[in-house]
């Protein structure tokens, strides 16, 4: 899918109704109103300041890293009503087409003037049909599966698919599947294409006063194992963690291909002295490498940011070995991105405006020795995110 042909078909209606003594016609003004009403929009800007510290073991200072960042993120939403059930959608995010962060980096040779604008890029376009229970999605749109308390184990917060995703729930089960193509992101590496086939299955159970939400997925690439690096051209591509060889040409490709087997389960109490709390595990099985191919998530949450003052906190641990999943797509703050690696991370989020959030997060990780090929040591790698978050 190179190109998206888009048609819409606008038309206005006037009801004319008459009897016996009067005729009365709709007003240009609530026309007006009802095709305005087809166009949604809604966007948000973060600031955040960020510190990164990696500390490898049984080495000298000069090898260990410590940078220090302030960031932005700038989202912006677009929606139009084509009719009552097709809907064409828009988004444009910060960060010069990075397939799973929004995050600018202010430099200090740059004028202030010349953000927000310029990294600007296509994260979202697409045609979306809904009808009932059933959503079908064609196009560059956000990732359409299901992830038990928002887990990062195998997808990024940000990742968007690009291809065609279907989508059923009602309020026993969710069934999501697709086919996509990742090498039509931007900053693409990969010398040949890449195909993404998904089916996931969740199970909603209810309970007294809570729901269970059992749930398995595959996740099934075809095209990765000697292929390239998936993204960034301009540094040759990045490993992420992913095991890889060199083929006869003298170039670095990935030794497995993915085919990833996924299973959850995620249990929400909705009210713990006075507050929703949420427990989760997450298991990923890449069945098509011989070793290193398993990882796992567990989390809890408290509380939820819906209301002013209101206030979340979450807890999750992680271990997730090199290939078991495909380190481009998975979280990509979490252990600086990728695999290979396992930790703790704490997220806390306060309300206090009405479109208006405090959040931070908090990483303790241990990156495995030799990761992405490398003759360094296992390092100790933290990482501090402070935000400020306004919605509109």
């Amino acid at each position: 899918m190179k190109k998206i042909v888009l048609s819409a078909l606008a038309a206005c209606t006037m009801t004319t109704t008459i009897n016996a003594e009067t005729t009365t016609k709709v007003s240009n003004t609530d026309t007006e109103k009802k095709f305005l009403d087809r166009f949604h929009f809604k966007g948000d800007l973060r600031l955040r300041y960020e510190s990164k510290e990696t500390d490898y073991r049984d080495a000298t200072d000069t090898t260990n890293k410590y940078t220090y960042h302030n960031r932005y993120r700038l989202r912006l939403v677009g929606a139009i009503d084509l009719t009552d059930k097709l809907t064409f959608d828009i988004g444009m995010r910060s960060g010069y087409g990075n397939p799973t962060s929004g995050n600018q980096t202010f430099l200090d040779d740059k004028a202030l003037s010349d953000y927000f604008w310029q990294s600007l890029r296509f994260n979202i376009l697409d045609i979306a049909y809904k009808d009932g229970d059933n959503t079908v999605k064609v196009g560059r749109h956000p990732y359409m599966v299901y992830r038990p308390i928002k887990s990062q184990l195998i997808w990024d917060n940000d990742i968007s698919f690009n291809g065609v995703s279907y989508n059923y729930e009602n309020d026993s089960r969710i069934i999501n599947a697709g086919i996509n193509q990742p090498t039509y992101a931007e900053r693409v590496n990969a010398k040949d294409s890449v195909n993404l086939y998904f089916a996931q299955y969740v199970e909603k159970i209810k309970l007294e006063n809570s729901q269970l939400n059992l749930g398995a997925s595959l996740y099934y690439y075809d095209g990765l194992k000697g292929n390239t690096a998936m993204y960034y051209p301009e540094k040759g591509g990045k490993k992420m963690g992913n095991t890889f060889v060199t083929d006869a040409s003298g170039v670095d490709v990935y030794k497995n291909d993915f085919h990833i087997v996924e299973a959850f389960g995620e249990f929400k109490l909705k009210d713990i002295f006075g507050k929703p709390l949420a427990l989760a595990a997450s298991m990923a099985y890449n069945a098509a490498a011989s070793d290193k191919n398993f990882g796992y998530d567990l989390a809890v949450k408290i509380g939820k940011a819906k209301h002013v003052h209101d206030w979340q906190l979450k807890y999750s641990y992680t271990d997730i070995q090199e290939d078991a999943v495909l380190g481009d797509h998975s979280d990509s703050d979490n252990f600086g991105g990728g695999t290979a690696a396992r930790g703790h991370a704490i997220r806390a989020k306060y309300k206090f405006g009405k479109n208006t959030y405090l959040a931070g997060t908090f990483f303790f990780d241990t990156l495995y020795g030799n990761r992405n090929g490398s003759t360094k040591p296992a390092a100790d790698y933290e990482r501090v995110q402070l935000d400020a978050i306004i919605k509109f």
